[in-house]
């Protein structure tokens, strides 16, 4: 059968750098950091007293207080998101066939704040199990899409995809190929994470995988550069509106790009470590170029995973220079990482639409903090440091990798007839 084309017509942005598409673009432009210390809860006793949160975000100036109460700071942040592609995309409710319009998110962890808190107050308690009503719909991943479901009355697939911070670029393929095998004509799709919290800095400080630049935060998170520590949490969520092309023109549809691919595989290696060959990640790629019938040198930017872990950034560069060879000198590659901290589960959603904006306005946002060359790393790439750099930029890639070995990678093209 032929497969349907796909194109991106709706974008929304919740990240530490902007609370909007315009606001993120204006931040990845300029290279700004999104990381200072942390605000949530006293971190004094934390290795990592710093973190990339939202700022300016006030969950009453979008729900009543009732309702804000009923869900967890991840569901909130895709719900926002959710409505601002929504918006964009110019969708008119009304008229869509709700039945063929889907929610496919994801979520790394889900509402690991509210599980937080009721053991907590249970364990802080009197033994009796007074849980609040609304702690398991509130916690669990799966509550993000149905609620967008539910407010919009969306009757398409609905789920969530959990593979850690490959979440929702597995969402974004999900969704992909649920549309141009011709089962939905809209899907709205990304990923949301709050784990600033507690448990999640008090987890990842525990597993040494957090930087501990205290002195700095605003530069602590340094892909590429051999004074790395380990990654800066983040927090947030990026939606997208996938829509089948001839729906899409039918109605008159801005278009931003058309989605053309993409690959997933899994490094078979360690819990948390990738393989140090970048065996997965070189196979992602090819799997995601042959899926898209792109060719290596047709490729001219890659946003990559770009952690800014001393492991993990180095396997990355290795697979790219195996996969495209001579021709990944003359890519622009870079980590926006550097400015938004790791995003988890909604990493891949916020790097597809910073690749999608790099589309649109021929520049690619910088690598921010490098300042020592890594010798285990080939300096002869152009990562894109400390600055933005003009450049026509007709097919973008978005890599993503997740603990367990999760490795998703989509491609995006400059829409042509």
């Amino acid at each position: 059968m032929e497969l349907k084309r796909v194109v991106v017509t709706g974008l929304g942005a919740l990240t530490p750098i902007g609370n909007n598409i315009e606001e993120y673009w204006e931040g990845l432009s300029t290279g700004k950091s999104g990381c200072a210390p942390i605000t949530y809860f006293d971190a004094e006793k934390f290795k990592t007293k710093f973190a990339c949160e939202l700022k300016n975000f006030n969950a009453l100036d979008f729900f009543d207080r009732k309702e804000a109460r009923k869900l967890d700071r991840f569901a909130q942040y895709a719900l926002v998101s959710s409505d601002q592609a929504i918006s964009d995309a110019g969708i008119d409710l009304d008229e869509v066939d709700k039945f063929r319009v889907g929610v496919i998110w994801g979520a790394g962890i889900g509402g690991l704040e509210t599980f937080q808190d009721e053991v907590i107050n249970f364990a802080e308690g009197d033994g009796t199990p007074r849980f609040n009503p609304f702690f398991i719909p509130k916690m669990i991943a799966d509550i993000a899409p149905g609620n967008i479901s539910i407010k919009h009355g969306f009757m398409g697939p609905n789920y969530t995809t959990v593979s850690a911070c490959a979440s929702s670029a597995n969402a974004m393929i999900d969704a992909l190929n649920y549309i141009r095998l011709g089962h939905c004509d809209i899907i709205v799709t990304g990923g949301s994470e709050a784990a600033v919290t507690k448990a999640g800095m008090g987890g990842f400080n525990a597993m040494h995988a957090l930087s501990t630049r205290n002195d700095s935060p605003e530069t602590a998170s340094r892909p590429f550069d051999a004074t790395r520590d380990g990654f800066v949490l983040g927090e947030g969520a990026g939606a997208l509106i996938l829509e089948e092309y001839e729906h899409a023109k039918a109605r008159g549809a801005k278009i931003y790009a058309e989605v053309v691919g993409g690959g997933m595989s899994s490094d078979a290696y360690h819990m948390t470590a990738p393989h140090p060959d970048g065996i997965g990640v070189e196979r992602v790629m090819l799997n995601c170029l042959r899926d898209a019938n792109i060719k290596p040198e047709e490729v001219d930017a890659i946003n990559t995973h770009g952690t800014s872990t001393p492991l993990g950034d180095v396997a990355e560069l290795k697979a790219i220079t195996k996969v495209f060879g001579d021709h990944a000198k003359d890519i622009n590659i870079n980590s926006t990482k550097s400015m938004t901290g790791h995003l988890l589960g909604a990493a891949g959603a916020i790097e597809a639409i910073a690749s999608i904006l790099a589309m649109q306005h021929s520049l690619v946002p910088p690598t921010i903090n490098h300042t020592t060359v890594d010798e285990n790393i080939d300096n002869s790439l152009n990562l894109t440091l400390n600055k933005a750099q003009k450049r026509e930029v007709n097919v973008a890639m978005s890599n993503t990798f997740g603990f367990g070995g999760h490795n998703a990678c989509i491609l995006f093209k400059k829409l042509s007839d």
